[in-house]
């Protein structure tokens, strides 16, 4: 295998036909092995699994102030190409999703600069597509 190895994680859902119209349809999620209680999921080389509760807990646990911005806990998401980026805030907005925190620039001109945004699914689970210029701002400090 070269480059980074991918990532697994698994998270609820309380409906698999809005999970699969969601990461399938909107986010454009290649589907892999699926069953009647969860769906494989292709995030960009990463292995994420939509798997169907009845009944679950608030999905944010809290928010923490980021640059101005009340970023929601817990939330997962990946790293793409400025151009990816701007793509998939393209097809967000054209689908209509709701951001939570709009796309935009945070840490201008520091280090870490980036571009961020976070939208829920349709169960409330938080993302956030990130995009650096320069990717080696990833862990600046």
């Amino acid at each position: 295998m070269t480059g980074l190895p991918p990532f697994h994680i698994a998270f609820p859902v309380h409906d698999l036909d809005a999970a699969r119209a969601f990461y399938g349809g909107i986010l454009g999620c290649p589907e892999g092995r699926s069953d009647a209680d969860w769906i494989d999921f292709d995030l960009y080389g990463h292995q994420i699994v939509a798997h169907r509760v009845d009944t679950r807990p608030d999905a944010i646990a809290g928010h923490n102030p980021v640059d101005g911005h009340a970023v929601p806990v817990p939330h997962f998401g990946v790293v793409l190409p400025p151009a990816e980026w701007r793509a998939l805030a393209d097809r967000l907005r054209n689908a209509g999703v709701a951001f939570v925190i709009e796309p935009h620039t945070r840490f201008a001109g520091e280090a870490g600069e980036q571009s961020t945004m976070f939208f829920h699914d349709p169960s409330g689970n938080a993302l956030e597509f990130k995009a650096f210029a320069d990717l080696g701002q990833l862990f600046a400090t």
